[in-house]
């Protein structure tokens, strides 16, 4: 308990005395009534929301919440609520629109897309540039706690490939390769991976612009329900 002191004069005797505040007491119940306040909004609002809003709490402020992987295939995680607390993801949020989360019947797409202003692949290469690869990462340790299988898909834009007898298939399939393992090296369990595709430019992202940079992009999609694999 803090205590405040005050130098008095005490009438008959020559050096200054200590002696302690008569309003003290009031300081104490006043901190003791903060404490209290402060003790009963924190249960208020634990009692008031769900598990699933404790969890996306817990997310936005950097925590990996223990208890996501064993609710993981719990009816109620279903896409909308896992597309929902990994867009509140810090790191994946400082991509801005490199990022696409979407939320679809019994799936959950993650779009990595090459931006013009913040390119993810070099042009005509199977790999991800240094950008590209800290960014795959980073998705693949935003669901690394989650146990729902995993589909990959490499796209391109409508371009055609400029290397002889290296067509945007395979273009496609090398890009997708190259998230795969990035995302096992980021903490993705390789039993999870059901599938991965090239695509080639069979399903841009903009479909009124198929050359658009946006459409070359790594699809990570979480399978929420087996019985849309």
């Amino acid at each position: 308990m803090a205590e405040a002191y005050s130098s008095r004069r005490v009438q008959g005797r020559t050096p200054s005395a200590s002696a302690r505040k008569l309003g003290t007491w009031k300081l104490a119940y006043a901190d003791f009534l903060t404490a209290l306040c402060a003790f009963f909004l924190i249960m208020w609002i634990v009692h008031g929301v769900t598990a699933d809003e404790r969890q996306a709490l817990a997310q936005q402020f950097g925590s990996k919440p223990d208890t996501i992987e064993t609710a993981a295939n719990d009816p109620v995680m279903d896409a909308k609520t896992v597309a929902q607390i990994l867009s509140i993801d810090p790191s994946l949020q400082a991509y801005g629109s490199s990022v696409t989360i979407t939320a679809e019947p019994n799936l959950v797409r993650i779009d990595l897309s090459d931006m013009a202003e913040a390119p993810l692949f070099e042009s005509g290469d199977g790999s991800l540039n240094a950008s590209g690869e800290q960014l795959t990462r980073l998705a693949g340790e935003a669901i690394s706690y989650l146990a729902f299988p995993v589909m990959i898909e490499g796209h391109t834009d409508s371009n055609p490939s400029l290397t002889a007898g290296y067509s945007n298939w395979e273009l496609s399939s090398d890009r997708a390769n190259s998230a795969r393992r990035l995302l096992i090296e980021a903490g993705v369990a390789e039993d999870r991976i059901k599938s991965v595709a090239g695509l080639a430019d069979t399903r841009p992202l903009l479909q009124n612009a198929p050359q658009d940079s946006a459409n070359r992009r790594i699809s990570i999609v979480l399978v929420i329900s087996e019985k849309s694999a």
